[in-house]
């Protein structure tokens, strides 16, 4: 026999039709569970950031449901010279969730803070009356409280055409500021409604 002949006869035996077929299986297999495998990180990936947004927007929602707002006048009450105390009547924003307003409370607890450009007090005394409530310090949707700020006791010296600003802080949720100017003079009346 020849040799071309022998060498078609010998290629006729090794015939790897098959073997390419397996191989392209294999290829094809491992395609698949790289594919299977990057879409699994796909799909944790935004289950995870999706589950994180949800996390931000209830937690921006329950700081927006703490809010107060001022209701009615800012009054101060003088000695003819310097403010003794500053009166705020506090309501919840519509919706809002209850606020802690016990000055005694530990923690959780509102605090007011006076700043000025002469001096900077963290915590002033305050005290708490119900205007329109149940009669507890916690302010709930619906309720009026008139909030009573000691001035005097703080050693704050507020006089004539004095800017200052109060910044009331609930324990959850944003502050509200309120910034008066006081009049040129104090002497008459003892009562003065802060515009």
């Amino acid at each position: 026999m020849k040799t071309g002949t022998l060498l078609r006869k010998y290629r006729e035996r090794l015939d790897e039709r098959g073997i390419t077929g397996l191989e392209t299986a294999i290829i094809l297999i491992a395609f698949v569970v790289v594919a299977s495998v990057f879409a699994f990180v796909v799909l944790s990936t935004g289950l995870f950031s999706s589950e994180r947004g949800k996390e931000t927007v209830y937690s921006g929602l329950q700081k927006s449901r703490g809010n107060l707002e001022l209701r009615g006048g800012v009054v101060a009450a003088t000695n003819g010279t310097n403010v003794t105390t500053l009166t705020i009547f506090l309501g919840n924003a519509a919706g809002g969730e209850p606020v802690n307003l016990d000055p005694g409370a530990a923690v959780n607890r509102t605090v007011i803070t006076y700043i000025s450009d002469a001096q900077v007090v963290p915590d002033l005394t305050y005290t708490t009356t119900d205007i329109v409530g149940d009669g507890d310090n916690l302010l709930e949707p619906g309720e009026l409280s008139q909030v009573d700020i000691d001035f005097a006791g703080a050693g704050l010296t507020v006089t004539n055409n004095d800017t200052f600003t109060l910044e009331v802080r609930p324990p959850l949720g944003a502050y509200l500021v309120i910034q008066r100017t006081l009049p040129p003079g104090l002497s008459l009346p003892p009562v003065v409604n802060l515009r």
